[in-house]
């Protein structure tokens, strides 16, 4: 937004507000005033007032004389004289009658204004304009850089090159006298133009610089205000502010002038608030001073063994510190004022998914996160034990099915070759273990954690073995619970399989027999 002749760069025409640096947000309004005469008709034999302000780098400005009676308007790029030669470039800031009030504002007469304006700023003007202002920047990290070098107690703030790029002035801060003839020699031979060094203060600093206050807004230095006045902190005491340096010090290092502002105000309402009110005696105790709101004229007092403070008018705060001049102790301090709380203002509106909430966000996550829990602890038990009983059941059925062929052979063979089978029977039983060892590591690893494998019992003889597994078969043809668990697609896809091997083997185990 700002304009090449402030300090924060850039062209002569603001890009946001196409008002032509006639807008009052930043950079070509640095100290701006408002023209209101711009818009009103003069009289026929009315003469322009000859006297122009001219606005430069920063919150520079002074007046310059259009002997030519050139015509120029506010923004216009002027080349003007400057006192030790050349000249320089700068912006139109007001004309008109507006002129004679800045010049009696600021106690100039007519007679003391000799600089003239040379002309309206030609386009090689404004190139070699531009290029000086390109090298500010990169010739003040420069001389910061010999001042350093010769360990001088100075701070280079700014740098100002004039329109003709022939002189420099270095604008630095420092708290006494500074000998800076040495510096001033060596800048001169390494920059080949005029050195000027001028001295400025720290509110001046930042009023060059400019910034942001901790009120939000630009600083009143950098933007309207003039005159710097002294700022004591007898101004925060009647405000009743906190001394703390930290807060009433502004960017320059001083006390804010902001605390001028209101101190009248203040003054005049300090005027009906007793002073050296500090303790009121009564017969209650010695009531002590808590605070004072000065525009609602009530003070707060504390008694001896209570914690409430009580809100006393000011009219008679005074009344009760006469009776004590008098020697008269009132009994107390006499009724509190009430204060009323401001009530609440109603929505009008329904607050329906609770966006008043700032912590809307956080409580649905924690809802989310606690149904999360509770459903992972479900479905670590509850599928368990349904694949148990799944796996329990299919092992059964297996069993049986395996069982019921092997008792089909012994009974057709048993009659044929008796001998066969009694020595054949030690190879089926090697074959089943063979077969029952490939097969345990599969069935462990489907059964639960709780559940052990269950060991055959070699004791028990075959023909004994019949009825039981007669019981099982009608136990398997039993109508199933429907309150038990659904069993699982893949436990019986794994039993088929298991069957479909067992029957492989008893069948290969059954033609070796008969070959033996």
């Amino acid at each position: 937004m700002g304009c090449g002749s402030c300090s924060t760069g850039g062209g002569c025409t603001p890009a946001g507000c196409k008002s032509n640096g006639a807008c009052l947000t930043n950079g070509c309004s640095k100290l701006d005033v408002y023209d209101w005469l711009s818009h009103m008709d003069m009289p026929a034999n009315y003469k322009p007032f000859q006297i122009v302000e001219i606005k430069f780098k920063g919150s520079r400005k002074d007046f310059y004389l259009n002997q030519d009676n050139i015509y120029l308007e506010a923004g216009e790029l002027v080349a003007v004289e400057t006192a030790t030669g050349g000249y320089d470039i700068g912006h139109v800031s007001l004309t008109g009658e507006l002129v004679r009030m800045q010049m009696t504002k600021r106690h100039v007469k007519e007679a003391d204004v000799a600089k003239k304006i040379y002309r309206k700023a030609t386009e090689a003007d404004v190139n070699k304009w531009k290029l000086a202002k390109d090298l500010e920047w990169e010739t003040m990290h420069k001389a910061r850089t010999l001042a350093l070098q010769l360990n001088l107690s100075m701070k280079l703030s700014d740098v100002d090159y004039q329109g003709d790029k022939t002189k420099a002035t270095f604008y630095y801060t420092a708290e006494g006298r500074v000998d800076f003839r040495e510096l001033i020699k060596k800048m001169a031979e390494q920059f080949r133009i005029r050195i000027e060094m001028r001295q400025i203060g720290m509110r001046q600093e930042a009023s060059r610089l400019g910034g942001i206050g901790s009120c939000g807004r630009e600083l009143c230095c950098s933007t309207w205000l003039t005159d710097f006045k002294t700022v004591s902190t007898a101004a925060a005491r009647y405000q009743n502010l906190s001394l703390n340096t930290l807060k009433l010090a502004g960017q320059c290092g001083k006390l804010k002038c902001c605390l001028n502002y209101e101190l009248d105000t203040y003054m005049d309402a300090l005027k009906h608030i007793p002073d050296n009110v500090n303790i009121l005696k009564t017969e209650r105790g010695d009531a002590r001073l808590q605070k004072t709101d000065i525009f609602k004229r009530l003070m707060w007092f504390s008694l001896p063994g209570e914690e409430a403070w009580l809100p006393i008018k000011a009219s008679r705060v005074k009344e009760i510190q006469k009776m004590n001049r008098e020697g008269i102790i009132p009994p107390d301090l006499g009724e509190p004022v009430e204060i009323v709380t401001p009530v609440a203002k109603a929505l009008d509106y329904e607050n329906v998914v609770g966006q008043d909430s700032l912590t809307r966000l956080d409580e649905r996550s924690r809802n989310r996160n606690k149904n999360k829990n509770k459903k992972g602890g479900q479905g670590d038990g509850r599928p368990q034990q349904q694949s148990g009983g799944n796996q329990q059941r299919g092992d059964q059925q297996a069993r049986q099915q395996n069982q019921q062929p092997k008792q089909q052979n012994q009974q057709r063979q048993g009659g044929q070759q008796p001998q066969q089978n009694r020595g054949g029977q030690p190879q089926q039983q090697g074959g089943g273990n063979q077969q029952g060892g490939n097969q345990q590591p599969r069935q462990q690893q489907n059964r639960p954690q709780g559940q052990q494998p269950r060991q055959p019992n070699p004791q028990q003889p075959k023909a004994e073995g019949a009825a039981p597994l007669a019981e099982g078969a009608q136990q398997a043809q039993q109508p199933r619970d429907p309150n038990a668990p659904e069993r699982n697609s893949n436990n019986k896809r794994r039993n088929k399989n298991r069957n479909k091997n067992r029957n492989n083997n008893n069948g290969n185990a059954n033609s070796n027999e008969a070959g033996a």
